[in-house]
């Protein structure tokens, strides 16, 4: 838990050094993609940490609403993140086929009504909420996921900040 608590302060430090010069317009992919990396990193160093199924539910929705934060998904985009989640480290505690159907379960229920798909995927995401250190991951999972691309688009951003809303994380902790 110290070596945890020691890598969020240091990764808290780099943020606050880069982070908060962005202009309204958005942010330079630099920063992002450290970002991007170091959550990457942080996440692998909690993996011992990251099997309960609280973490494992909410992450799927979380990877579920970025996937679709644009409002729809479209099958090589549901793809690509399905494969991101299988070849994601930490991720790979659980069993692929739980991952893919937890997935797929919320990617299908945003596409056929997106505003409750989102009201429940928030709802499986608050569940982390109880153990801070979890919570943190899921939002570093949907941020790695997000940044995969080396862009995070502001619809992804705003489903990032909505998500720390309900997890009861401050979304600055992540530069948002």
């Amino acid at each position: 838990k110290d070596q945890a608590k020691g890598l969020q302060q240091q990764a808290q430090g780099a943020r606050g050094a880069g982070g908060h010069g962005r202009s309204g317009s958005g942010s330079s992919g630099g920063s992002k993609a450290q970002l991007v990396n170091t959550l990457k990193s942080q996440l692998t160093s909690l993996k011992t940490e990251l099997k309960s199924g609280a973490y494992r539910d909410a992450s799927m929705a979380m990877c579920a609403l970025v996937a679709a934060a644009d409002g729809h998904v479209d099958p090589a985009e549901r793809q690509h993140v399905e494969s991101l989640i299988l070849n994601n480290e930490v991720l790979q505690n659980f069993p692929s086929e739980q991952l893919r159907q937890r997935f797929n379960k919320h990617v299908d229920q945003l596409a056929f009504n997106f505003q409750q798909g989102k009201t429940e995927a928030m709802q499986e995401i608050a569940k982390a909420a109880k153990k801070p250190t979890e919570a943190r991951a899921v939002v570093q999972t949907g941020f790695v996921v997000a940044g995969a691309d080396g862009y995070i688009a502001p619809a992804e951003e705003q489903v990032l900040r909505e998500a720390c809303s309900v997890l009861g994380l401050s979304p600055g902790e992540f530069g948002l």
